[in-house]
């Protein structure tokens, strides 16, 4: 309970909330297990909660006209996922599916609009917090246009890395539990391309490439390249 308490709090829904207000809204929680693979809703669906990753990873992905999957973002503990319906009631925009095994936090949007009420100051944080989303999604718009394949292969890296990077002597070991087919979908290329970006990150020792994992062994050569 206390790993959760933590990870919820570090969702902009709740760090805006004093102890009194965390405890009301964590009153209304539901805990949803997923095991790797397993769908939480598809686009289309009606949206009716909001989610926050207590542990594992979510993908959300949207399908193009010819049916392909291609993946949007991945969500991590303590990120928060389907407030969009809270204030916009349309069906889904995106899927999600568990990329590990699981376990997330769902916040009905009844209840949340009731519980919103009188509490302005959360409103604002949690519209802060998309704001900040639409931001990024107006950035990689931009890189799609203006940065090289390359220079996007190496910002997705440093992305992932900032949001689940740890530190190892010998580099900044990043486990993001993507296939390289979803790591060229997030970085919005070819998988063939992609790879030959990352095989010259190998060659000039910025990095070493595991299974669904990549070590960091050069950041600011990489930094460098994202610009």
């Amino acid at each position: 309970m206390e790993h959760a308490e933590e990870m919820l709090r570090r969702a902009p829904l709740f760090e805006a909330l004093d102890e009194e207000g965390t405890r009301a809204l964590r009153a209304g929680v539901t805990d949803v297990a997923l095991v790797r693979g397993e769908r939480l809703f598809d686009e289309g669906d009606d949206g009716d909660r909001l989610y926050v990753v207590l542990d594992g990873k979510i993908k959300l992905t949207r399908a193009s006209a010819d049916g392909r999957e291609n993946l949007i973002s991945l969500v991590g503990p303590g990120e928060m996922f389907g407030e969009l319906s809270l204030f916009d009631p349309r069906p889904r925009t995106m899927s999600a599916s568990a990329v590990t095994d699981v376990r997330l936090a769902a916040l009905a949007h009844e209840d949340l609009r009731r519980w919103l009420t009188g509490r302005p100051d959360v409103a604002m944080h949690l519209l802060a917090a998309l704001a900040r989303r639409l931001r990024r999604t107006n950035e990689v718009m931009s890189d799609l246009v203006f940065t090289d394949v390359p220079g996007r292969v190496a910002k997705a890296l440093l992305d992932l890395a900032a949001r689940f990077g740890t530190q190892q002597d010998d580099g900044l070991q990043v486990n993001h539990d993507l296939t390289q087919e979803e790591l060229a979908q997030l970085v919005g290329a070819s998988r063939e391309t992609v790879n030959k970006a990352l095989a010259d990150f190998v060659a000039r020792g910025w990095i070493q490439l595991h299974p669904k994992s990549v070590l960091l062994l050069d950041a600011e050569r990489l930094r460098r390249r994202a610009r």
